[in-house]
């Protein structure tokens, strides 16, 4: 099986370390960018400013690390939309997405709404899958996006764009974290956001993809499809433990992102062998 190809490296996306820390990306939606670039996040945290440019109100998607450049350049956004931040939406609890929720939900007077009751907090709200949140003169559609952990959840805007947090994201291919990811509910994720006809993807992390999201939609896809034969085929050559498989497929990839590969790989074992294709037991790995 060949590597299925990644249709961004044909677009005209900024290098890593060049998006602008503030963008806008239609009237709806303007991205600031968190100052905590890694191997992990990317060119960093992208939290979203969502609301109807008449309204003076907006909504905060993921405001990411609680970091005070990071606040001042959000306050910024805000101020340029003339809003005030009524609400704090959270796609999943990891901490570059979270961290700053509670904290700023106070400062703004917000309350914050995520599907894990510790991220939204006391009085805050848990999201429900398929419900429509009404806040900032427009809607935000509640999209269950469960895999890359199992709270994970995407925000639909009228426009038709999606805020898919890690779902996807907008360089390379998303980790599904060992034991909170699922992958077959990250493959069911992937297809139910393929199926709403996204106009974008608004990524957690990387550049917005507009020009084909249901082509990066399919890549994805075909890319997890691409690894598990990579694992069978590794298998086959004698690897027999899930150190042996990351060293043989992510040989040409940064050993600094072994460990996400890990984690991948390790989700992807509890998959296969439930399959009956693989026989894993602990760390250990042998055919069916």
């Amino acid at each position: 099986m060949d590597a299925p190809l990644d249709p961004r490296l044909t677009w005209d996306l900024p290098a890593f370390g060049a998006m602008a820390r503030t963008a806008d990306l239609e009237p709806l939606v303007t991205r600031v960018l968190a100052p905590n670039p890694s191997g992990m996040t990317l060119d960093g945290t992208n939290t979203y400013v969502v609301g109807d440019p008449g309204s003076g109100q907006a909504v905060l998607v993921d405001p990411g690390p609680d970091d005070a450049a990071h606040l001042a350049a959000v306050e910024a956004a805000l101020a340029g939309r003339d809003a005030r931040c009524v609400a704090v939406l959270v796609t999943h609890h990891h901490g570059d997405h979270a961290d700053a929720a509670l904290p700023w939900g106070a400062r703004f007077g917000a309350r914050v709404a995520a599907a894990d009751p510790a991220v939204a907090g006391p009085g805050g709200r848990v999201l429900e899958p398929g419900e429509v949140v009404r806040l900032a003169g427009t809607t935000l559609g509640v999209v269950a996006t469960p895999g890359h952990c199992a709270d994970h959840l995407a925000f639909r805007v009228e426009s038709g764009a999606v805020l898919v947090g890690d779902h996807v994201l907008g360089r390379g291919t998303s980790v599904v974290s060992h034991p909170q990811g699922d992958v077959v509910a990250y493959l069911e994720s992937l297809r139910r956001v393929h199926d709403l006809g996204p106009s974008a993807l608004y990524c957690g992390h990387g550049p917005e993809l507009t020009e084909d999201p249901g082509a990066v939609l399919d890549f994805y896809l075909a890319h997890r499809a691409f690894r598990e034969e990579q694992v069978l085929a590794a298998v086959a050559a004698g690897a027999r433990s899930v150190g042996e498989l990351v060293a043989t497929i992510y040989a040409a990839v940064p050993r600094e992102v072994w460990p996400a590969a890990t984690s991948s790989t390790r989700s992807m074992l509890d998959k296969m062998a439930r399959e009956g294709r693989l026989a894993v037991s602990g760390d250990e790995v042998r055919p069916a």
